[in-house]
């Protein structure tokens, strides 16, 4: 058992359990979250819409890297999965900068980071790709692999977004 190991369970578990309670505060109103239905008018607020699928698009694919993340599974692709949403979900937040305690990004960012960061480390002894033999997914080409993913991806939202909001501007 090393150190190392233990670090990266630890950080998998963590990250996991905040993505989970994140994810179910949206899609179900758990854990004094809006629920759906308040879910989807802020997002429609922000610009993305249609404003439920995109909050169940959003749940599910939070839900769908956590689980990844927590059984350290496919452990890149769950990475690239978060990172890919969290620069979504830190878009409509970012214009007030970075902190939270000023309306800000923060904790997106951070969920993206700490996802990030397991892409390159891997997930560590204590997980199924180290069982199922696929430890060699990890390093600087799954890192930036999965980082890059991510971002491509988050393009889709963020262009339809941009469209939605130049509309909703130009109609004022």
């Amino acid at each position: 058992m090393t150190g190392v190991d233990v670090g990266l369970l630890v950080l998998r578990i963590g990250l996991a359990a905040l993505l989970i309670g994140h994810s179910t505060q949206k899609l179900f109103g758990w854990f004094q979250g809006n629920g759906l239905a308040k879910t989807a008018t802020i997002f429609e607020s922000w610009g993305f819409r249609p404003g439920v699928r995109l909050a169940i698009t959003a749940g599910a694919c939070e839900l769908l890297g956590a689980g990844s993340i927590a059984l350290g599974l496919l452990t890149p692709g769950g990475s690239a999965v978060i990172v890919g949403t969290m620069i979504v979900a830190a878009s409509p937040n970012a214009a007030n900068g970075l902190w939270a305690h000023r309306g800000g990004c923060e904790v997106p960012v951070l969920y993206g980071f700490m996802a990030a960061v397991l892409a390159f480390t891997g997930p560590g002894r204590y997980s199924l790709d180290h069982v199922a033999g696929l430890t060699d997914l990890h390093g600087v080409g799954y890192g930036i692999g999965a980082v890059l993913l991510g971002g491509v991806a988050s393009t889709v939202a963020l262009y339809r977004r941009h469209h939605v909001l130049a509309a909703t501007s130009a109609g004022r």
